[in-house]
Protein backbone atom coordinates (compact mmCIF):
# COMPACT_ATOMS: atom_id res chain seq x y z
CA UNK A 1 0.00 0.00 0.00
CA UNK A 2 1.37 3.73 -1.02
CA UNK A 3 0.91 6.91 0.47
CA UNK A 4 1.90 10.53 -0.49
CA UNK A 5 3.57 13.58 1.72
CA UNK A 6 3.52 16.85 0.93
CA UNK A 7 6.80 18.90 2.16
CA UNK A 8 8.31 21.99 0.94
CA UNK A 9 11.75 21.88 -0.68
CA UNK A 10 12.73 25.46 0.05
CA UNK A 11 11.10 28.69 1.01
CA UNK A 12 10.81 29.87 -2.54
CA UNK A 13 10.64 27.04 -4.28
CA UNK A 14 6.90 24.98 -4.74
CA UNK A 15 5.64 22.00 -2.64
CA UNK A 16 7.17 18.25 -4.09
CA UNK A 17 5.45 15.39 -3.85
CA UNK A 18 7.19 13.03 -2.08
CA UNK A 19 5.92 9.23 -2.37
CA UNK A 20 5.82 7.33 0.79
CA UNK A 21 5.75 3.25 0.37
CA UNK A 22 4.05 1.20 3.15
CA UNK A 23 4.49 -2.48 3.44
CA UNK A 24 1.94 -4.08 5.07
CA UNK A 25 3.30 -7.43 6.89
CA UNK A 26 0.96 -10.74 6.17
CA UNK A 27 1.13 -13.41 8.50
CA UNK A 28 1.56 -16.90 6.21
CA UNK A 29 3.69 -14.77 3.39
CA UNK A 30 6.83 -15.74 2.21
CA UNK A 31 9.00 -13.58 3.95
CA UNK A 32 7.19 -13.86 7.30
CA UNK A 33 9.82 -16.60 8.48
CA UNK A 34 12.75 -13.86 7.51
CA UNK A 35 11.04 -11.19 9.14
CA UNK A 36 10.56 -13.04 12.23
CA UNK A 37 14.36 -14.41 12.40
CA UNK A 38 15.27 -10.34 12.22
CA UNK A 39 13.06 -10.00 15.38
CA UNK A 40 13.72 -12.79 17.41
CA UNK A 41 17.78 -12.63 16.74
CA UNK A 42 19.92 -12.95 19.74
CA UNK A 43 16.86 -15.00 21.90
CA UNK A 44 19.73 -17.87 22.02
CA UNK A 45 22.06 -15.80 23.15
CA UNK A 46 20.41 -13.40 25.77
CA UNK A 47 19.04 -16.85 27.50
CA UNK A 48 22.28 -18.46 27.14
CA UNK A 49 23.90 -15.42 28.89
CA UNK A 50 21.89 -15.60 31.93
CA UNK A 51 22.71 -19.04 32.93
CA UNK A 52 26.30 -20.29 34.00
CA UNK A 53 28.15 -22.73 32.68
CA UNK A 54 28.47 -25.08 35.49
CA UNK A 55 26.42 -26.10 38.52
CA UNK A 56 26.60 -27.50 41.90
CA UNK A 57 24.15 -30.03 43.23
CA UNK A 58 24.14 -31.73 46.32
CA UNK A 59 27.91 -31.57 46.10
CA UNK A 60 28.59 -32.64 42.27
CA UNK A 61 29.65 -29.94 39.68
CA UNK A 62 27.35 -30.64 36.29
CA UNK A 63 28.85 -29.26 33.23
CA UNK A 64 26.32 -27.56 30.33
CA UNK A 65 24.26 -25.79 32.56
CA UNK A 66 23.49 -23.09 30.13
CA UNK A 67 19.79 -24.04 28.24
CA UNK A 68 19.81 -25.36 24.48
CA UNK A 69 17.79 -23.08 22.53
CA UNK A 70 16.84 -24.41 19.00
CA UNK A 71 14.82 -22.06 16.74
CA UNK A 72 13.02 -22.00 13.18
CA UNK A 73 11.03 -18.78 12.34
CA UNK A 74 8.14 -17.69 15.12
CA UNK A 75 8.82 -21.72 16.64
CA UNK A 76 11.54 -22.50 18.85
CA UNK A 77 12.13 -25.16 21.78
CA UNK A 78 14.01 -24.57 24.94
CA UNK A 79 15.77 -27.80 26.55
CA UNK A 80 17.23 -28.13 30.45
CA UNK A 81 17.25 -31.20 32.33
CA UNK A 82 16.05 -29.11 35.49
CA UNK A 83 12.40 -28.15 35.38
CA UNK A 84 13.90 -25.10 38.08
CA UNK A 85 15.70 -23.82 34.90
CA UNK A 86 12.99 -24.43 32.37
CA UNK A 87 10.85 -22.10 33.91
CA UNK A 88 13.24 -19.14 34.84
CA UNK A 89 14.11 -19.87 31.07
CA UNK A 90 10.02 -18.80 30.18
CA UNK A 91 10.24 -15.77 32.80
CA UNK A 92 13.70 -14.86 30.79
CA UNK A 93 12.19 -15.36 27.35
CA UNK A 94 8.81 -13.34 28.41
CA UNK A 95 10.34 -10.28 29.77
CA UNK A 96 13.11 -10.68 26.37
CA UNK A 97 9.76 -10.80 24.16
CA UNK A 98 8.21 -7.84 26.39
CA UNK A 99 10.67 -5.31 25.26
CA UNK A 100 9.46 -5.61 21.42
CA UNK A 101 5.72 -5.06 22.23
CA UNK A 102 5.27 -9.25 21.91
CA UNK A 103 4.61 -12.60 24.05
CA UNK A 104 4.46 -15.81 24.17
CA UNK A 105 0.79 -17.32 23.32
CA UNK A 106 -0.35 -19.52 25.92
CA UNK A 107 -2.05 -21.93 24.00
CA UNK A 108 1.43 -22.80 22.13
CA UNK A 109 3.27 -22.70 25.55
CA UNK A 110 3.76 -25.79 27.36
CA UNK A 111 6.56 -27.61 29.97
CA UNK A 112 6.75 -31.22 29.32
CA UNK A 113 8.95 -34.13 29.86
CA UNK A 114 10.72 -36.23 27.14
CA UNK A 115 11.04 -39.68 28.87
CA UNK A 116 8.09 -39.23 31.28
CA UNK A 117 4.48 -38.04 31.78
CA UNK A 118 4.35 -34.46 33.72
CA UNK A 119 0.87 -32.38 34.52
CA UNK A 120 -1.49 -34.62 32.27
CA UNK A 121 1.18 -34.50 29.44
CA UNK A 122 2.19 -37.47 27.38
CA UNK A 123 6.11 -37.89 26.60
CA UNK A 124 8.01 -35.57 24.30
CA UNK A 125 6.61 -32.87 22.19
CA UNK A 126 6.07 -32.31 18.94
CA UNK A 127 8.41 -29.49 17.05
CA UNK A 128 8.05 -28.72 12.98
CA UNK A 129 6.17 -32.25 12.34
CA UNK A 130 8.61 -34.28 14.32
CA UNK A 131 7.87 -35.78 17.69
CA UNK A 132 10.94 -35.54 20.11
CA UNK A 133 10.80 -38.39 23.11
CA UNK A 134 12.76 -40.63 24.93
CA UNK A 135 12.34 -44.24 25.32
CA UNK A 136 13.47 -46.46 28.45
CA UNK A 137 15.72 -49.46 27.02
CA UNK A 138 18.02 -51.60 28.26
CA UNK A 139 21.75 -52.00 28.83
CA UNK A 140 22.59 -52.62 25.02
CA UNK A 141 20.11 -49.91 23.33
CA UNK A 142 21.48 -47.33 26.16
CA UNK A 143 22.31 -43.80 25.25
CA UNK A 144 25.42 -42.42 26.91
CA UNK A 145 26.58 -39.50 28.83
CA UNK A 146 28.99 -37.43 27.33
CA UNK A 147 32.60 -36.78 28.77
CA UNK A 148 35.65 -38.82 29.51
CA UNK A 149 33.71 -41.15 31.41
CA UNK A 150 30.39 -42.22 29.75
CA UNK A 151 27.67 -44.13 31.66
CA UNK A 152 24.66 -45.20 30.78
CA UNK A 153 21.55 -43.11 30.70
CA UNK A 154 18.82 -46.15 30.43
CA UNK A 155 16.71 -44.55 27.64
CA UNK A 156 17.77 -43.46 24.19
CA UNK A 157 15.75 -40.32 22.31
CA UNK A 158 14.73 -40.50 19.14
CA UNK A 159 13.17 -38.67 16.50
CA UNK A 160 10.30 -39.42 14.28
CA UNK A 161 8.29 -37.92 12.29
CA UNK A 162 4.46 -36.87 13.89
CA UNK A 163 1.42 -38.36 14.29
CA UNK A 164 -0.35 -35.43 13.17
CA UNK A 165 2.00 -35.03 9.95
CA UNK A 166 1.00 -38.96 8.95
CA UNK A 167 -2.29 -38.20 9.18
CA UNK A 168 -1.82 -35.32 6.96
CA UNK A 169 0.26 -37.32 4.75
CA UNK A 170 -2.28 -40.36 4.37
CA UNK A 171 -5.03 -37.67 3.07
CA UNK A 172 -3.33 -36.54 1.09
CA UNK A 173 -2.23 -39.75 -0.55
CA UNK A 174 -5.78 -40.32 -0.31
CA UNK A 175 -7.05 -36.68 -1.76
CA UNK A 176 -4.53 -37.72 -5.12
CA UNK A 177 -6.11 -41.11 -5.82
CA UNK A 178 -9.76 -39.66 -5.58
CA UNK A 179 -9.23 -36.93 -7.65
CA UNK A 180 -7.50 -39.53 -10.23
CA UNK A 181 -9.96 -42.23 -10.05
CA UNK A 182 -11.03 -42.09 -13.76
CA UNK A 183 -7.51 -41.01 -14.76
CA UNK A 184 -5.15 -43.44 -16.09
CA UNK A 185 -1.93 -45.42 -13.77
CA UNK A 186 0.47 -43.58 -15.03
CA UNK A 187 -1.17 -39.94 -14.35
CA UNK A 188 -1.66 -41.80 -10.81
CA UNK A 189 1.56 -42.87 -10.60
CA UNK A 190 3.39 -39.51 -11.27
CA UNK A 191 1.26 -37.34 -8.45
CA UNK A 192 1.37 -40.29 -5.65
CA UNK A 193 5.41 -40.20 -6.40
CA UNK A 194 6.15 -36.33 -6.03
CA UNK A 195 4.21 -35.98 -2.85
CA UNK A 196 5.81 -39.77 -1.71
CA UNK A 197 9.33 -38.20 -2.41
CA UNK A 198 9.17 -35.23 -1.00
CA UNK A 199 7.65 -36.61 2.78
CA UNK A 200 10.29 -38.98 2.92
CA UNK A 201 12.73 -36.72 1.73
CA UNK A 202 11.97 -34.28 4.92
CA UNK A 203 11.58 -36.98 7.43
CA UNK A 204 14.66 -39.00 6.37
CA UNK A 205 17.30 -37.43 8.58
CA UNK A 206 14.58 -39.15 11.36
CA UNK A 207 14.04 -42.82 12.69
CA UNK A 208 11.36 -43.20 10.06
CA UNK A 209 12.03 -46.55 8.95
CA UNK A 210 9.22 -48.60 10.44
CA UNK A 211 7.00 -45.32 9.91
CA UNK A 212 7.86 -45.46 6.04
CA UNK A 213 7.15 -49.09 5.84
CA UNK A 214 3.63 -48.16 7.37
CA UNK A 215 2.76 -45.75 5.01
CA UNK A 216 3.59 -47.63 2.14
CA UNK A 217 1.07 -50.74 3.49
CA UNK A 218 -1.31 -47.52 4.02
CA UNK A 219 -1.04 -46.45 0.39
CA UNK A 220 -1.19 -49.78 -0.90
CA UNK A 221 -4.89 -50.35 0.73
CA UNK A 222 -5.93 -46.87 -1.11
CA UNK A 223 -4.17 -48.45 -4.35
CA UNK A 224 -6.51 -51.58 -3.81
CA UNK A 225 -9.81 -49.95 -3.94
CA UNK A 226 -8.50 -47.75 -6.46
CA UNK A 227 -7.99 -50.43 -8.61
CA UNK A 228 -11.20 -52.81 -7.49
CA UNK A 229 -13.40 -49.72 -8.08
CA UNK A 230 -12.35 -49.51 -11.90
CA UNK A 231 -13.05 -53.20 -12.74
CA UNK A 232 -16.20 -54.39 -9.86
CA UNK A 233 -16.74 -57.62 -12.42
CA UNK A 234 -13.20 -58.98 -12.11
CA UNK A 235 -11.20 -61.12 -9.90
CA UNK A 236 -8.41 -59.63 -7.55
CA UNK A 237 -5.83 -62.06 -9.13
CA UNK A 238 -6.51 -60.49 -12.53
CA UNK A 239 -6.78 -56.95 -11.40
CA UNK A 240 -3.23 -57.42 -9.33
CA UNK A 241 -1.85 -58.93 -12.20
CA UNK A 242 -3.34 -55.98 -14.45
CA UNK A 243 -1.57 -53.28 -12.17
CA UNK A 244 1.00 -54.87 -10.11
CA UNK A 245 3.99 -56.16 -11.85
CA UNK A 246 3.53 -60.02 -10.25
CA UNK A 247 5.23 -61.35 -13.45
CA UNK A 248 8.50 -59.73 -11.86
CA UNK A 249 8.64 -61.36 -8.55
CA UNK A 250 7.43 -57.71 -7.06
CA UNK A 251 4.19 -56.08 -5.31
CA UNK A 252 5.23 -52.56 -7.40
CA UNK A 253 2.53 -50.98 -8.84
CA UNK A 254 3.25 -49.79 -12.45
CA UNK A 255 2.34 -50.36 -15.14
CA UNK A 256 4.05 -52.66 -18.54
CA UNK A 257 7.52 -51.11 -18.89
CA UNK A 258 6.33 -47.75 -17.03
CA UNK A 259 7.38 -45.80 -14.32
CA UNK A 260 6.68 -47.67 -11.06
CA UNK A 261 5.52 -46.07 -7.81
CA UNK A 262 8.09 -44.92 -5.39
CA UNK A 263 8.30 -46.80 -2.10
CA UNK A 264 8.32 -44.57 1.30
CA UNK A 265 10.93 -47.43 2.40
CA UNK A 266 13.26 -46.95 -0.56
CA UNK A 267 14.00 -43.39 0.99
CA UNK A 268 17.52 -44.55 2.97
CA UNK A 269 18.06 -42.83 6.65
CA UNK A 270 20.73 -40.45 6.50
CA UNK A 271 21.22 -38.58 9.94
CA UNK A 272 21.37 -34.73 10.48
CA UNK A 273 25.06 -33.46 11.03
CA UNK A 274 24.96 -30.29 13.13
CA UNK A 275 26.58 -26.94 11.41
CA UNK A 276 29.43 -26.37 13.30
CA UNK A 277 29.08 -23.27 15.26
CA UNK A 278 28.05 -20.06 13.33
CA UNK A 279 29.54 -21.29 9.74
CA UNK A 280 27.70 -19.96 6.93
CA UNK A 281 27.49 -20.54 3.49
CA UNK A 282 28.35 -16.93 2.93
CA UNK A 283 31.58 -16.71 5.37
CA UNK A 284 33.90 -18.26 2.59
CA UNK A 285 35.21 -22.06 3.68
CA UNK A 286 34.22 -23.74 0.81
CA UNK A 287 36.39 -26.38 2.11
CA UNK A 288 33.77 -27.25 4.82
CA UNK A 289 30.20 -26.17 2.80
CA UNK A 290 31.59 -28.80 -0.15
CA UNK A 291 32.24 -31.80 1.95
CA UNK A 292 29.10 -31.12 3.69
CA UNK A 293 27.24 -30.13 0.59
CA UNK A 294 28.86 -31.95 -2.29
CA UNK A 295 28.46 -29.37 -4.32
CA UNK A 296 30.09 -25.31 -4.57
CA UNK A 297 29.72 -22.38 -7.02
CA UNK A 298 33.54 -22.18 -7.32
CA UNK A 299 34.57 -25.80 -7.89
CA UNK A 300 33.81 -28.34 -10.47
CA UNK A 301 31.06 -30.65 -9.76
CA UNK A 302 33.86 -33.64 -9.96
CA UNK A 303 36.09 -31.97 -7.39
CA UNK A 304 33.23 -31.32 -5.16
CA UNK A 305 31.60 -34.53 -5.40
CA UNK A 306 34.96 -36.18 -4.58
CA UNK A 307 35.36 -33.65 -1.36
CA UNK A 308 32.49 -35.09 0.07
CA UNK A 309 32.79 -38.53 -0.44
CA UNK A 310 36.22 -38.30 1.18
CA UNK A 311 34.19 -36.39 4.22
CA UNK A 312 36.62 -33.14 3.50
CA UNK A 313 39.68 -35.59 3.77
CA UNK A 314 43.03 -36.09 2.00
CA UNK A 315 43.14 -39.80 0.60
CA UNK A 316 46.69 -39.57 0.89
CA UNK A 317 48.11 -37.96 4.28
CA UNK A 318 44.65 -38.51 5.93
CA UNK A 319 44.56 -34.80 7.08
CA UNK A 320 41.62 -31.87 5.91
CA UNK A 321 41.80 -29.83 2.86
CA UNK A 322 41.94 -26.25 4.11
CA UNK A 323 40.53 -23.03 3.11
CA UNK A 324 43.82 -22.02 0.24
CA UNK A 325 44.75 -25.78 -0.28
CA UNK A 326 44.27 -26.65 -4.33
CA UNK A 327 42.83 -29.89 -4.46
CA UNK A 328 43.85 -32.48 -7.52
CA UNK A 329 42.25 -35.44 -8.67
CA UNK A 330 44.40 -38.05 -9.32
CA UNK A 331 44.01 -41.24 -10.29
CA UNK A 332 44.02 -44.45 -8.06
CA UNK A 333 45.33 -46.64 -10.68
CA UNK A 334 46.90 -44.92 -13.16
CA UNK A 335 46.19 -44.53 -17.05
CA UNK A 336 49.39 -45.81 -17.91
CA UNK A 337 48.61 -48.88 -15.78
CA UNK A 338 45.03 -49.63 -17.30
CA UNK A 339 43.30 -47.31 -14.92
CA UNK A 340 39.89 -46.01 -15.97
CA UNK A 341 38.81 -42.79 -15.98
CA UNK A 342 35.29 -42.88 -14.08
CA UNK A 343 34.31 -41.95 -10.63
CA UNK A 344 35.22 -45.19 -8.99
CA UNK A 345 39.18 -44.04 -9.66
CA UNK A 346 39.42 -41.04 -8.71
CA UNK A 347 40.13 -39.23 -5.47
CA UNK A 348 41.38 -35.92 -4.48
CA UNK A 349 44.70 -35.01 -2.95
CA UNK A 350 46.86 -32.03 -2.33
CA UNK A 351 48.61 -31.05 -5.23
CA UNK A 352 52.55 -32.35 -2.70
CA UNK A 353 50.52 -35.38 -1.51
CA UNK A 354 49.48 -36.13 -5.36
CA UNK A 355 53.53 -35.60 -6.44
CA UNK A 356 54.43 -38.24 -3.60
CA UNK A 357 51.88 -40.68 -5.18
CA UNK A 358 52.96 -39.97 -8.75
CA UNK A 359 56.44 -40.93 -8.27
CA UNK A 360 55.94 -44.46 -6.18
CA UNK A 361 52.87 -45.31 -8.81
CA UNK A 362 54.66 -45.96 -11.89
CA UNK A 363 52.28 -42.51 -13.62
CA UNK A 364 55.75 -41.52 -15.14
CA UNK A 365 57.03 -44.83 -16.99
CA UNK A 366 55.88 -43.19 -20.26
CA UNK A 367 58.48 -39.93 -19.70
CA UNK A 368 60.91 -42.49 -18.38
CA UNK A 369 64.49 -42.35 -20.37
CA UNK A 370 64.86 -45.90 -20.53
CA UNK A 371 63.12 -47.59 -23.53
CA UNK A 372 61.02 -50.86 -22.32
CA UNK A 373 62.27 -53.70 -24.49
CA UNK A 374 60.45 -57.16 -25.10
CA UNK A 375 61.49 -59.81 -23.12
CA UNK A 376 62.34 -61.74 -26.35
CA UNK A 377 64.17 -58.85 -27.58
CA UNK A 378 66.23 -58.84 -23.94
CA UNK A 379 66.66 -62.76 -24.89
CA UNK A 380 68.27 -62.15 -28.26
CA UNK A 381 69.99 -59.25 -26.46
CA UNK A 382 71.44 -61.53 -24.40
CA UNK A 383 72.72 -63.92 -26.25
CA UNK A 384 74.72 -62.17 -28.37
CA UNK A 385 76.56 -60.73 -25.53
CA UNK A 386 77.07 -64.34 -24.55
CA UNK A 387 78.37 -65.25 -28.27
CA UNK A 388 80.74 -61.98 -28.11
CA UNK A 389 82.62 -63.24 -24.67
Amino acid sequence: MSTSLWCSGSDQGPPIRVPILRIRYIVGGAISPLLANVALHGLETSLQAAFPRTHRVNGKVLDNWKPLVIRYADDFVILHEDRAAIERAQQLTERWLATMGLELKPSKTQIVHTLKSYQGHKPGFDFLGFTVRQFRVGRTHSGKSGGRHPTLLGFKSLTLPSQDAQHRHSRKLGEIVRRHRMATQEELIKELNLAIRGWTQYYSAASSKKIFSKMAYQTYVKLHRWAKRRHQKKSWAWVAKKYWRREQGTWAFAPKGGVPLYHHAATPIRRHIKVQGAKSPYDGDWVYWTARLGRHPELMPRVARLLKRQNGYCAWCGLFFRDGDLPEVDHIVPTSRGGRNQYDNWQLLHGHCHDAKTAIDGSNRRWSSEVPVSRAKRGRAGSHADAHD
